[in-house]
């Protein structure tokens, strides 16, 4: 059974085998697994199973030198309510390496005899450092598989701290290399084009006021991929709440604000991007429009990322971006979110959500059109009781139910 991102299958196995598989590059990944508490935190280092403790102390799960895990559900020791499965690239700020650079990635969910169970594609990624693959979980005295493929920044260190764990510098960063020799050279000519008034360096950043609208400019044949970040304050988090919590729902951490899009194709479709429901969309079939995860209470340094494919804009009509808030309070001016949208060999583009006052838990933030075979982007920052108002509005004419996540 091939499962996507967000599908979650029960396992009627006691004995699993979790594999991750990816095609050769000089990329050196690690994998690795944390036994969590029902806090979302390991309870003792040895809750960190990788390639320097590879055998948890009860046999329950065992690290193997071919990136996978083995698992006997019957000796996990009763405060483990999840297993999470995660990959790092090791020392990936230094070597300026992230998962864009890896292809064919897969997770393989294996039986005793080694067939795969079912199999979960790894797609989308780019920026990443570190993967959180999926989780085992308890779900009412029964075991179950969440294939979460939620990739973020920050590499083994960030991933053990959330969890708990400190992290010596030995396991994280090579030796330093011997300092280089010091050569003076002369500096380089001024060039006039630099410091002709008339000619200034095009901005880095662009901020939108209301109702502002900025075209993107091609590099090429095509936009390229388009990056939309949502990003807001992240309220100081409980010392009892890991950071599994944060992706995978616990409650009682702050303010859960999620980026989402709606989407009308040139042919008529229409839809939403959002991981209410797991709509995590696609990029390599319509609607061209991918989230890469669901950061819960902001807890993830990076925000919540959105991907448009550039070289598919002649078949998007539009597209409106929004936020909402799943839980806690709707109080936007504590959480001061911003998005930015980034487009190769444009300067960022940042909207700000900058007004305070509205109770409402929906927010329409920009709006991109397809003109002349380009978007313009134009800054909305508008608020609404709910989706459905909010649809009404730019007269998008879906369908909505009242969902929830599990």
């Amino acid at each position: 059974m091939e499962i996507r991102k967000g599908q979650k299958i029960p396992l009627n196995e006691t004995s699993i085998k979790v594999q991750f598989e990816r095609k050769a590059s000089a990329v050196d990944i690690d994998t690795a697994a944390f036994l969590l508490a029902g806090n979302g935190k390991v309870a003792g280092d040895e809750d960190f199973v990788f390639y320097g403790n590879p055998r948890h102390n009860s046999g329950s799960v065992i690290h193997q030198d071919d990136d996978s895990v083995e698992i006997d559900l019957t000796k996990i020791p009763r405060h483990v309510e999840k297993i999470s499965f995660t990959a790092t690239i090791y020392d990936a700020d230094a070597r300026r390496q992230n998962f864009g650079k890896v292809s064919g990635m897969i997770l393989h969910l294996k039986n005793p005899a080694g067939a795969d169970i079912a199999t979960f594609k790894l797609e989308n990624l780019s920026i990443e450092t570190a993967i959180v693959l999926g989780e085992i979980y308890r779900y009412k005295g029964a075991w179950k598989f969440n294939a979460t493929g939620a990739g973020f920044s920050g590499g083994l260190a960030a991933l053990c701290k959330n969890f708990g764990i400190e992290v010596s510098d030995e396991m994280t960063a090579p030796p330093p290399p011997p300092e280089p020799k010091k050569i003076t050279i002369p500096p380089p000519p001024v060039s006039s084009a630099r410091t002709n008034v008339n000619n200034p360096p095009p901005p880095k950043k662009v901020e939108l006021r209301k109702g502002q609208k900025v075209n993107l400019t091609k590099r090429g044949e095509s936009l390229g991929e388009i990056i939309i970040n949502l990003n807001w304050n992240k309220p100081e988090r409980p010392t009892n709440q890991g950071f599994l919590s944060s992706i995978f729902g616990n409650k009682g951490n702050g303010i859960d604000l999620d980026l989402a899009c709606l989407y009308e194709m040139k042919d008529g479709r229409a839809g939403a991007v959002q991981a209410l429901g797991n709509l995590f969309g696609s990029l390599s079939s319509a609607p061209y429009i991918s989230l890469d995860g669901d950061d819960r209470t902001g807890s993830i340094a990076a925000g919540e990322t959105m991907r448009v494919n550039g070289k598919f804009i002649n078949k998007i009509k539009r597209i409106l971006i929004f936020t909402f808030i799943y839980e806690g309070a709707a109080n936007w001016e504590e959480a001061k979110g911003v998005v930015t949208v980034k487009c190769p060999g444009n300067p960022d583009l940042i909207v700000r959500m900058d007004e305070y006052g509205s109770s409402k838990r929906t927010c329409a933030i920009a709006l991109l059109e397809n003109v002349g075979e380009t978007f313009s982007v134009e800054k909305i920052v508008r608020f609404y009781h709910d989706s459905q108002e909010m649809d009404e509005d730019f007269d998008w004419g879906l369908r909505w139910t009242v969902g929830r996540k599990d």
